[in-house]
């Protein structure tokens, strides 16, 4: 098994085997992200792609969920991904999920028809980083997406049957706009409504453009009781679309995981609860680990 740099992977797919498929990012330019810094966008070629695939097929006697990396794998041509799709649900016939790390543009950029020839190959589950629907942060984090581009790629996906891992980062606009972030974001994803929903707290990774940002004053992080309200005005305010919700990330104050509508009382409860009681709401700034 071949492996190229600092390798990421969501926490949900903590047993997944991992198969390096791109290396790098399309995009790269996100100020809170330090994922794959050093390396520059590259497409592995297949050959070594598919001895991966078979080494691991004499290493594990049963596999039942592959994660394709790095970055933004749904960036490659159809035909290309369809070959690999196709290589590793012939290798692995008992797996039961592929998949993979994806943009909001790259679902955007790929036919209906061609998404739909790639759910039939295998690819169960794509994950992508909304980060917010505020347009301001969004332009301030460089995210390179807008809402208008975000709900169409949603639509996309949904259109051909992909399941859609949203991810979202609590504080992320900052103690000035933490307000206007979680209330565009959860009006955005009352219109996405994707299958999914991972929120995470914002950590600050050393060496970004965020952390320089923190330094000299131009970002003043949310407050740990702001990126508690913020959680809650979501819980709060998500319309009763059906979702799992992966509020339990290692960053989050309140670790919460399950299905939404259904479990919304039981996460206000909690959110609640912190607010009132936990002692971190006297901080300024929430300390968290970097990824």
């Amino acid at each position: 098994m071949h492996y190229e740099g600092k390798v990421y992977r969501p926490w949900p797919e903590a047993n997944s085997l991992l198969i390096q498929t791109t290396l790098g990012c399309t995009h790269n330019t996100c100020t809170f992200c330090d994922m794959f810094r050093e390396k520059k966008f590259r497409i592995r070629k297949i050959e070594e792609i598919y001895r991966d695939i078979e080494q691991a097929r004499q290493i594990y006697p049963h596999i039942r969920s592959i994660f394709l990396i790095d970055g933004n794998v749904l960036a490659l041509k159809t035909e290309f991904l369809l070959n690999i799709l196709m290589k590793i649900t012939a290798t692995f016939p008992e797996c039961k999920k592929i998949s993979l790390y994806a943009g909001l543009n790259d679902f955007r950029r790929k036919s209906v028809e061609d998404l739909k020839k790639l759910k039939q190959a295998g690819l169960a589950l794509a994950y992508t980083g909304l980060e917010s629907g505020d347009r301001a942060t969004l332009e301030r984090i460089k995210k390179g997406l807008t809402p208008e581009q975000a709900e169409r790629g949603m639509a996309i996906a949904k259109a051909a049957g992909i399941d859609v891992l949203v991810s979202i980062i609590f504080g992320i606009g900052g103690k000035e706009r933490s307000r206007p972030h979680i209330v565009a974001t959860t009006r955005l994803l009352n219109v996405m409504q994707p299958e999914q929903l991972a929120p995470m707290a914002l950590a600050i990774q050393p060496g970004t453009e965020l952390a320089k940002q923190v330094e000299t004053g131009d970002f003043i992080q949310a407050t740990p009781l702001q990126i508690l309200e913020e959680e809650k005005y979501l819980l709060e305010n998500l319309s009763d679309f059906d979702t799992y919700y992966w509020g339990d990330h290692a960053n989050n104050i309140v670790s919460s995981r399950g299905r939404l509508p259904e479990s919304r009382d039981l996460f206000l409860e909690k959110i609640d609860h912190a607010i009132a009681n936990h002692p971190v709401t006297e901080d300024e700034v929430l300390v968290t680990s970097p990824w």
